[in-house]
């Protein structure tokens, strides 16, 4: 497969995806991206911006297995990856495996759970496989969380740990649509109440396994270049030096900016990554890595405001 090709698959699922969303063209991108640079999507915003439906619609249209968990207080790790239940009638262990087993993973609300629960996520995210009773079951390689998270309710939430942040690729904060989205969200979705249901909307699956397998081959041959490479490393390290930042990104995010440059390279029918490339993903990658100071706090500085600045002041190469 060539990066042409892989451009062409791009479109073919937005166009899928697009039957039944209205807007959110950046949060399809990025859910793309992701896919093809194997990599997971937290998705941030209020209630009723079609998160969850959004999920479902490219899970439809790129043919994956799709799975979904609500995060509840109670939920346990077990509840997720399973269990070796205890067969009384042949004394046996049988495995039963939890709705982890699966591509698209929907962690819906996944803040609402304790961190325990939270954590037997951690493994399957790093690794695609998941451990236990001292046993390594493997995952799809296709396999990709897409998590949710409202950020208005902050009563009965567990906030996700840095090290569960650096596992995702992107976090994307899902706006309210503008006033023309939203008339045509109405119109399209007025006439009934619930959730919308995918099959009246005829999204085709146009994407297997061996397309998506060889769509990821073909962006992991992208070119990147010495100049592209220390743009990357520039931008990841001024997180680490900017005064507003308590904590800055880490190495691992600068291999993952590198990694979804390259797939955004190859979604514009490109096998070179160039510099634009870098700074389209850089926000939705690195405003979940970075902590502001506590001087920055009291000046009421937004993470993502201080991300962007950065990103404005780093130069890039030409």
């Amino acid at each position: 497969m060539t990066v042409d090709d892989v451009k062409g698959l791009g479109t073919k699922i937005r166009t899928e995806v697009a039957k039944a969303i209205t807007g959110q063209d950046a949060t399809i991108d990025l859910l793309l991206v992701a896919l093809f640079a194997r990599g997971h999507i937290l998705l941030e915003g209020a209630p009723g911006t079609a998160k969850t439906f959004l999920a479902r619609c490219f899970a439809r249209a790129t043919g994956l297995d799709y799975g979904r968990i609500q995060f509840t207080p109670d939920l346990m790790p077990g509840d997720i990856i399973g269990a070796n239940l205890f067969n009384f009638q042949n004394s046996t262990f049988t495995l039963t495996k939890g709705p982890i087993f699966t591509e698209l993973l929907l962690a819906d609300e996944i803040n609402r759970t304790p961190p325990k629960t939270q954590a037997a996520l951690l493994e399957a995210m790093q690794e695609r496989s998941v451990t236990f009773d001292g046993t390594t079951h493997e995952l799809s390689p296709r396999f990709m969380v897409v998590a949710t998270q409202n950020p208005i309710e902050q009563q009965g939430v567990y906030p996700l740990p840095e090290a569960q942040l650096d596992r995702f690729l992107f976090k994307q904060v899902v706006e309210y649509p503008s006033a023309d989205e939203e008339i045509a969200i109405v119109t399209r979705h007025g006439a009934r109440f619930g959730t919308p249901q995918i099959d009246e909307w005829g999204i085709d699956s146009v994407a297997d396994a061996s397309a998506l397998d060889a769509a990821t081959e073909a962006v992991a041959g992208v070119k990147l270049v010495d100049d592209v490479i220390r743009y990357v490393v520039s931008l990841v390290r001024a997180t680490r030096e900017s005064a507003s930042l308590e904590s800055g990104a880490s190495p691992r995010a600068a291999a993952m900016l590198a990694a979804a440059g390259r797939a955004h390279a190859a979604l514009d029918g490109r096998d070179y990554v160039i510099p634009d490339d870098i700074k389209a993903l850089a926000l939705p990658l690195l405003r979940h890595r970075v902590i502001l100071s506590p001087a920055a706090q009291i000046d009421g500085k937004q993470v993502s405001a201080v991300v962007a600045e950065l990103i404005a002041q780093v130069e890039a190469p030409r």
